[in-house]
């Protein structure tokens, strides 16, 4: 993934996934886990829904002889006005007192909750409780005192309707009192104490709530799949953040970018490399051969005699991929010089299973001569073939490390060295220490015929690497390309660097471990 880049696609999206897949598994687990038990041990309650429904209150006022064309309310206002005074009031003490069970107000009122019915004039009282009978007795006595407190309010509106018709009555003349206004105020007099005398109510009990046979919480199932699918939402953020903090590169993608190279071969995770003086089986020996090729038909418009495999930091596999891409030429019928030119940590002697001996160090100091200090190696054939009777000669660091690499790598002795190897043989692979760790290689860089990077995918840090692409760029060191390390199968390859078959991982020290890098190449 491109470090500038701002949006992902969905195949990212799905490689940074699959790359965090044990952290995504371990929240969806964890946070489903943890809704399941506290689901199951909260206590259950029970819902118990009463309702009532409103009649117009029109007819009210019509009856009270009050003017109806233009009350000011509308629909949904005169719904909200009932629905507030179903929550207003003494009806929750009321009921509080009726039932008893150590009920208070407030309890009464935390444990109802009353709405509206879409847009009609009926209302739910739905009650909460441990008890399911209890449940049920608050609502229906919340919803049977509303009821009763609205008839004594009615009851007192009439009445107080029914004294302003009389003083009405009482303010007409006699002649008045017998006339049609007379009359009807009689009329509505009569209706008025009638109706205050009945108890007439324009709200009524629509549903008397019964007791629930199940809890309506906790819902085990339900907060079981809401606390996976949470645990899955808090994974995916957590992989993401893993990513954007994890500085390692992930991608042979990410590498070519970094570098601004092409790719000269895809080495993924093998447990045949690194074997200390071991022969490849044939595919993993393919690998580095196709490698060789590209690196030959990619620069037909050169002639590389010397080529230095470098890499930013320690553990991205260049020694294990010099030793091989030597072994690779050495089988061509090439004469091949493998040169260590790490003096401080020096393995390649180690990684051939080869009695350590003057080397290098002691060649530039004037303690031994080129071909004194240069071992013959004999290679195996790769399982499954003949023998092949080839060999390649290696120039290790040496048994005694001198206290100044970098001097004598930049040394005069140092240019002659190269000059005898070039003119003695017809390839010098040349591995290198760490190049963002030490500076002693620098100075050659120029004095080479190509330079190749090698990256570790999941290994090298995108900042060391950025460092090295730096540094590189401004050198005039003639780059030919990148060799990814520790790709995973099925890792695309611009170019048929192994064709599916190749299944090379190379580790600096020679390790075989899956732990590291399930061998990958060594420095």
């Amino acid at each position: 993934m491109d470090s500038e880049q701002t949006s992902l696609s969905p195949q990212q999206f799905m490689s940074v996934v699959r790359r965090r897949a044990p952290w995504v598994v371990l929240c969806f687990a964890l946070v489903a886990v943890a809704a399941y038990g506290y689901a199951k041990h909260r206590p259950k309650k029970y819902t118990a829904t009463a309702a009532v429904a409103f009649t117009s209150n029109q007819l009210d006022q019509q009856i009270a002889g009050l003017s109806t064309s233009n009350n000011g309310l509308t629909a949904l206002a005169q719904q909200q006005s009932n629905l507030e005074l179903l929550k207003v009031g003494e009806v929750a003490a009321k009921t509080a007192s009726q039932l008893g069970h150590g009920l208070t107000e407030e309890k009464v009122s935390a444990s109802l909750s009353i709405s509206a019915k879409g847009e009609s004039s009926v209302f739910t009282i739905a009650v909460s409780s441990p008890s399911p009978v209890l449940a049920a007795a608050i609502a229906n006595t919340y919803a049977g005192q509303f009821v009763k407190d609205r008839q004594g309010a009615n009851r007192q509106f009439f009445k107080s309707a029914l004294a302003l018709v009389k003083r009405q009555l009482a303010a007409l003349s006699p002649g008045q009192r017998f006339g049609s206004d007379g009359l009807d105020l009689e009329d509505r007099a009569h209706t008025l104490a009638l109706l205050a005398e009945l108890g007439y109510n324009n709200v009524e009990v629509a549903q008397e709530a019964s007791v629930p046979s199940s809890p309506s919480s906790p819902r085990v199932g339900k907060d079981t799949a809401i606390g996976a699918i949470l645990g899955l939402l808090f994974g995916i953020v957590l992989a993401f953040l893993l990513e954007h903090f994890d500085r390692r590169i992930r991608g042979s993608e990410e590498l070519e970018g970094i570098y601004r190279l092409p790719m000269l071969g895809t080495l993924p995770k093998s447990t045949a490399l690194g074997g200390k003086g071991a022969a490849l089986p044939s595919t993993e020996a393919e690998a580095f051969s196709l490698i060789r090729a590209h690196l030959r038909f990619f620069n037909v418009d050169r002639e590389l005699r010397t080529i230095l495999i470098a890499s930013p930091a320690p553990g991205d596999g260049k020694t294990t991929i010099s030793r091989y891409l030597a072994e690779a030429a050495a089988r061509s019928g090439s004469r091949v010089l493998l040169l260590e030119l790490d003096l401080r940590q020096p393995t390649l002697a180690q990684q051939l299973a080869i009695e350590p001996g003057p080397g290098l160090a002691d060649v530039l100091i004037g303690a031994s001569r080129l071909d004194q200090a240069t071992q013959s190696v004999a290679l195996q054939a790769p399982s499954g073939e003949g023998a092949v009777g080839n060999a390649v000669d290696v120039l290790t660091a040496g048994a005694v490390l001198p206290p100044n690499p970098g001097e004598l790598l930049e040394s005069h002795a140092m240019d002659g060295v190269l000059e005898r190897a070039k003119s003695g043989y017809d390839l010098v692979v040349i591995d290198t220490p760490p190049l963002t760790a030490v500076s002693d290689a620098f100075p050659l860089l120029t004095k080479v015929d190509g330079v190749v990077i090698v990256g570790r995918v999941g290994h090298s840090r995108r900042d060391a690497a950025e460092q090295l692409q730096q540094v590189l760029s401004s050198s005039g060191a003639p780059l030919l390309g990148v060799i990814v390390n520790g790709a995973k199968s099925g890792s695309p390859i611009p170019y048929p660097v192994g064709g599916g078959s190749s299944r090379a991982v190379v580790s600096d020290d020679g390790a075989s471990s899956s732990e590291r890098l399930a061998p990958t190449a060594g420095a």
